[in-house]
Parts: C-alpha cells; structure tokens; sequence
C-alpha cells in the first residue's frame, strides 16, 4: 500500500496503443496543443494509413467529446497493482521491434530512422521559445541544447524573477534517441511556455558503444558546466535547479542526482539542487514483478525489449540485479543524504505502463531513507504516453509546476 501522497488520475483513454508491426512513428506537438491539425506526423512506416487512423482519433469528433467528459477524478489508490493473472512467454522478437542489429564489435546499427530537428538558434526572441546547442564535452563528443522563453526576465532582475533551471535527460532506453529527437525537442520546447522555465536537455552518450556509467558521468558533466556559465545566471535561478528525465533518463536523472549528493556539499556552487522529477523513469530487477508480467508483450514497452535494453545498457557481466537497473540495490548512504539536503523527488507513472511496479518501488525506498516524495500515478495509459497525447502532457505539467512551486516556496 502506498503512502497517502500518491494520487490517481482516474481517466478515460484518449489514444490506443500504437502498435503497428514494428513502431516508427513520433507525434510532435504544434504551436496550438488543443488542435489535433497542428500535430505533426512524422512516420515512415509501411503502414501510414494506420498511423493516421489512430491519429484520427484525436480529430475533432473525438475533441468535442472530451470537452463534455466529467474533470478527472482524483482518488487514492487503494489497490494492488500487482494482482491480474502473469501474461504468457513473450512472443516479440526485441531485435526487430528496436531495429537494432547487434554487431560482433559490440556496436549496434540503429535502423529505425528517428526523426531530428535542429535548434531554433538565437533568433532575435522572434519565437515563443528560443533553442540552442552548445558543446559539453570534446573528449566524449556531448552536447546540450538549451531552451528558454523568447522573451526572458531583464539581467537586472532579482533571482524572484528568474527562471527555475531543469536539467532534462530524454528517453531510449539508453541506446535510442538524442537530445534531437523531434519528440524530445517537442516536448522541452512545451515544458519551457508550460512550466515558464529555462531547460538544459544533455545529449549523453548512448549504449552499448558506451556503457553505463558513461551516460550518468555525462550527466555530471552537465551538471558542471552548467555550474560554471555565469552567463545563464542571467537568465535561470540557479538557486532553483531540479533534475528531470523521462524513462530512462529518468533513471540517469536519479544517478546523477546520487553522484552530485555524495559530492562535496561546495562543489556545486553557486548551484543548488532541489529535487528530481521522475517521469516514468526507468528501472528494473531479476524477479519479474506484477506489472512486468501483466504486460510483458507490451505493444509499447514490451518485457523482451527492456530485457534487451538492460542487457546493452549495463557494464558487461552485469545482470539485472546491478544498483544501476534495481533501484532497490544500492545507493543506500547517498539516498540519505539526499534526504538530509532536503531534496524533494516527484515521481509519476502510470499503470498501463509495465514499469509502473519499479516506480512504486523506487517511491518506497526514497521514502524509507527519509526522502520527501510527491507520487502521482494515473490509471491506463502507456510508456510515455504524455510524449504523444497533447492532454496527457498538459495534465502532466500541471502537476510538475504545482511540484516546482511547492519546493520554491518551502
């Protein structure tokens, strides 16, 4: 049973899941999220007319709908999310559905052809929101792109005014995406007018041609350089920083946080983190829990694929039971101190995502070392399902800003 801080979004299903032979499409958000013709298909699947028919879904009969649903409900969850009868074996090849061809050098060659976008550049504060990519660190070949509001608060500003500061780490499982991917890029771009902030998204190093650690010492780097721009304290509190990721960059969002408490308490200055926010973050464990099983061939986020994701993603050797996967192995001192520096963690899930049990688990470890943790975990929905679903992205938002100003305002 969870702690009476976590809280369900009791909703309706607005897109079904989008599974269609092997998944290669991305929806990005428009300049108006409300209207589904300014969502932006990017596909190059066979089966195009199916991708459009789900996004039909979201047209405009569907919208007029949902405006005369009841609000969501909001309700404890009083249940074990645990209990519905295992699934069979998986029946999923992981190879095909990632696209990935394990080469004998180690390497991968990634055959899905994820869609990219460059940075808006410094364009004279012409657009909402303003991106930029700035080199992290020339021996490892990282990257950042910062996002921040076309127009920003006057350098002379009192740090009231400022912008909080979130360090971003997107998603792929640790060997898919970047910091480019259109989804990722989207989906900052919204958090900046959504969240009125100033965010920092890490193109760390993927697996297996670099294992973890590699991306959480590229998190630190980050965290780093950041430290040293005087030039963003124009822009961004830096009293005011939180670490965020989505699904596996959530789980680089954590280890990275772990690292920069166990570091000297003045390393950071002037740099003050204040928490995590954990978006589906990405964990994992030898013993198969109820939601794996329930859902172990996930059309989204199927068992097989995450079991081949940890197996290129870990040091060599490792299995599953590593404190970089079993967020309930290891980092016992470290989670304390975060407790002790007073750092706030969000984590947010939901349970048509077979990953949403780790995420329980990971809530209940934080609490017990003493950590202050705001859960929210909704009903339905999908691994990242907030990437696709302009509604569910809003609701998702709504509940971070609320997160951020509580921590602020403590």
């Amino acid at each position: 049973m969870m702690g009476d801080m976590v809280i369900c979004f009791e909703w309706e299903e607005m897109l079904p899941r989008l599974w269609v032979g092997i998944w290669e499409s991305s929806l990005a958000f428009g300049p108006d999220q409300g209207e589904t013709s300014n969502l932006i298909l990017i596909t190059r699947h066979l089966n195009f007319s199916i991708i459009l028919d789900r996004v039909r879904i979201l047209g405009e009969s569907e919208r007029e709908a949902s405006r005369n649903r009841r609000p969501p409900k909001l309700q404890s969850i009083h249940r074990n999310m645990t209990d519905q009868t295992p699934s069979a074996n998986s029946t999923i090849n992981p190879y095909e559905y990632l696209q990935i061809v394990r080469n004998s050098d180690g390497t991968l060659t990634r055959l899905l052809p994820i869609p990219s976008t460059a940075a808006t550049g410094n364009n004279g504060d012409q657009s909402p929101v303003i991106s930029q990519d700035f080199p992290l660190n020339p021996n490892t070949n990282t990257w950042i792109r910062i996002f921040r509001p076309g127009q920003v608060p006057d350098s002379s500003s009192s740090s009231s005014s400022k912008l909080p500061l979130i360090i971003y780490f997107h998603g792929g499982g640790f060997i898919l995406c970047s910091a480019d991917s259109v989804m990722f890029h989207s989906f900052c771009s919204t958090m900046v007018t959504e969240l009125s902030s100033l965010i920092v998204s890490v193109g760390y190093r993927l697996a297996p041609e670099h294992r973890l650690p590699a991306a959480y010492e590229d998190a630190v780097d980050a965290i780093h350089w950041i430290r040293d721009q005087s030039w963003l304290r124009d822009l961004a509190d830096f009293s005011q920083c939180f670490l965020m990721g989505t699904s596996a960059g959530g789980n680089i969002a954590y280890h990275a946080g772990l690292r920069a408490a166990a570091a000297a308490p003045d390393d950071l200055e002037p740099l003050k983190i204040k928490g995590f926010i954990l978006h589906q973050p990405f964990f994992g464990g030898s013993q198969r829990t109820g939601s794996e099983l329930r859902l172990v061939n996930d059309p989204i986020l199927p068992l097989c694929a995450t079991d081949l994701m940890w197996d290129l993603g870990l040091p060599i050797g490792a299995d599953r039971d590593h404190e970089y996967c079993n967020a309930m192995i290891g980092g016992g001192t470290a989670i304390e101190q975060i407790g002790l520096l007073g750092w706030r963690c969000l984590v947010t899930g939901c349970d048509g995502d077979p990953l949403v049990d780790r995420q329980i688990e990971l809530v209940r470890r934080l609490e017990e070392k003493g950590v202050g943790v705001v859960s929210v975990f909704g009903e339905g929905g999908f691994h990242g399902v907030e990437l696709f679903d302009p509604d569910k992205a809003r609701a998702l938002f709504l509940v971070v800003k609320d997160f951020i100003f509580s921590v602020v305002t403590a």
